[in-house]
């Protein structure tokens, strides 16, 4: 796995287990919700100054979205649109 979909895992994980969705983390970071979903997938190189906001917004540290997934871990289940987390 390349860091770019490294990243983009551990981004996602974080921000579901917090129950933000990506148009709410790409309105606080500056960011277009597709551009957020395409760094989800690791298809995007993006600066480190978006990095360090994503990780701010989600309050974690950088290192932890550099974290390489353990065999096995899976990614959690995605929101439902537009609905929040209970």
């Amino acid at each position: 796995m390349d860091a770019k979909k490294i990243f983009g895992w551990n981004l996602r994980k974080a921000r579901v287990e917090r129950g933000i969705s990506q148009q709410a983390l790409a309105l606080e970071v500056g960011i277009d919700p597709a551009y957020c979903g395409r760094i989800e997938r690791g298809l995007e190189n993006l600066s480190i100054n978006i990095m360090e906001a994503m990780a701010n917004c989600l309050d974690v540290p950088m290192a932890e979205l550099f974290r390489i997934p353990i065999i096995g871990e899976t990614m959690p289940i995605p929101l439902k649109a537009g609905r929040k987390k209970n």
